[in-house]
């Protein structure tokens, strides 16, 4: 256990913060809209930091994390079971907006969470505009 906080603890205690406002957010408020704004705002802001990570730290170090001990094999498939039900509920949506799913699930196969926040900014923003879906 770390003596000091640490700049990674930090981040990683405030992700949890985050998370768990939103997910209560969403507890209190289950019927209420997505926000497009929202959803790309975060879609953007972690793909930034994520390449700040890459040219920081290389890609490899990824590799590494998930492949050195069973923790790193278990935060693996906890990302990719968490990937394939969020895909798995939003699917229908997407489909009944029109958007293009080979697209979008190639470039959620790529950046994970980046492009699934991008495609639910997507989404949202067609189901909140005229019903006129434009393919993304």
């Amino acid at each position: 256990m770390p003596d000091t906080l640490t700049p990674f603890l930090a981040l990683a205690g405030g992700g949890l913060v985050f998370a768990t406002a939103a997910i209560l957010m969403i507890l209190v408020r289950p019927g209420a809209p997505g926000n497009a704004v929202l959803a790309g705002g975060l879609s953007a802001g972690f793909a930034a930091f994520t390449l700040v990570t890459i040219a920081t730290e290389g890609f490899f170090p990824v590799i590494l994390n998930h492949t050195t001990n069973l923790w790193g094999v278990q935060v693996w498939w906890d990302l990719l079971f968490s990937l394939t039900v969020a895909y798995f509920l939003i699917l229908p949506r997407a489909k009944a907006a029109g958007m293009n799913l080979p697209l979008w699930t190639v470039l959620i196969l790529a950046s994970a969470s980046i492009a699934l926040l991008a495609m639910c900014a997507r989404l949202f923003w067609l189901e909140q505009t005229d019903g006129k879906p434009v393919r993304a």
